[in-house]
């Protein structure tokens, strides 16, 4: 069963009411549509990294039993993680464009350094959809998430639990890696909730998402502002927001101050329970791979139909406009919810969060 946890805005239902027209008259694609295959379909998938926990555990299985199921067993993926290197992903790119996949799902560690590699796809006949983020060139659609949703959705967390206090509490900024679009549109999203409600006393951009950086900028933040006066941490990432509270704690922290997050790691919903961490934002990354495969056969099956009900949205990219796209609705995931989001959609079982580090911290919010 695929269930969608309930979204927070009404923007990305708005949004399902825009731009479904004939496939052929949306998006840029550069050439034509190739001819419609069977069910012997092969299917590339470039994912960016191994730090993010969903990728290899959730979005590349979920892809490969989806495309197997809408095949009767007979497409295959073939699958590569480009591990933080945008070199290794062009070259990884560049392979299966050599292979002939039927059609490449991409996402992209850098959006306009990957534009070349989509071309190449396109001049040989092989369609590219752009997996979570927006790569550049001409792509045939995207599927992701309302990215700028998820930045307001973190800012509107921290000063809710700020509360009256949050006019004159001091917020350190740790975003994204600024080569990944959604950095921008997450920061956009979060500056827009977050400019006149508190101070951002610093803000950093993390390079390659990476937590080491992260941790080594709070430990600047901490040495410049002081510890006592830091009173929320907008993180971009789970995977930050763990190296974000490592540093709090090693500074001296005894509660750690408000800090967001984003994918609803394991542990970062571990440190939502413990109390360590505010909360993520759970982007249901089942219903984001599953209806990436779909896409993905439909478009290599001709099924225009199918691919048009899917891709009811449109965006823009620096190079290329009114781009097809699917665009899944994002949740604030609190201890207050856990039960509804993540547990509801089996992405984890309560075994799995209350493991006996977490069990008093479990029976305490009533998770058993």
């Amino acid at each position: 069963m695929r269930h969608l946890a309930v979204a927070v805005t009404a923007t990305a239902s708005a949004l399902a009411l825009t731009g479904c027209g004939a496939l052929g008259s949306v998006g840029g694609s550069g050439s034509s549509a190739p001819s419609a295959k069977g069910d012997d379909i092969t299917v590339g998938l470039l994912l960016p990294d191994k730090d993010t926990a969903r990728f290899e555990k959730f979005d590349h299985p979920i892809i490969k039993k989806e495309v197997a199921a809408l095949t009767n067993g007979k497409g295959k993926v073939v699958y590569a993680n480009a591990e933080a290197s945008p070199a290794t992903q062009s070259r990884q790119f560049q392979q299966m464009v050599a292979q002939k996949v039927d059609v490449v799902l991409v996402d992209a560690l850098d959006a306009r350094a990957i534009a070349p590699d989509v071309r190449k796809a396109k001049d040989a006949g092989i369609p590219v959809i752009a997996y979570d983020r927006l790569a550049q060139g001409p792509v045939d659609a995207y599927v992701s998430h309302d990215n700028e949703l998820v930045g307001q959705v973190q800012a509107r967390a921290i000063i809710k639990a700020l509360g009256p206090k949050a006019s004159s509490s001091k917020i350190v900024m740790m975003n994204g890696d600024p080569a990944d679009p959604n950095t921008a549109r997450f920061k956009e999203g979060a500056l827009g909730e977050l400019r006149g409600q508190v101070d951002i006393v610093q803000q950093y951009d993390t390079e390659k998402w990476s937590p080491a950086v992260a941790e080594a900028n709070m430990k600047k933040s901490i040495r410049s502002v002081g510890l006592d006066n830091i009173a929320a941490v907008y993180s971009a990432n789970d995977g930050m927001a763990g190296a974000v509270i490592d540093a709090l704690k090693q500074a001296g922290a005894t509660k750690v101050p408000p800090v967001t997050g984003q994918d609803a790691n394991l542990d970062a919903v571990q440190r939502i329970v413990s109390g360590e961490q505010y909360m993520t934002v759970y982007k249901s990354f089942l219903d984001e791979a599953t209806d990436a495969a779909q896409m993905a056969v439909d478009k290599v099956q001709g099924k225009d139909i199918q691919f048009d009900a899917l891709t009811r949205d449109t965006v823009d990219s620096p190079t290329t406009k009114k781009i097809p796209a699917r665009l899944v609705p994002v949740v604030a995931l609190t201890k207050d919810n856990i039960k509804d989001t993540v547990i509801a959609d089996g992405v984890y079982t309560v075994k799995d969060i209350c493991t006996p580090t977490y069990e008093a911290d479990c029976a305490a919010i009533g998770l058993k």
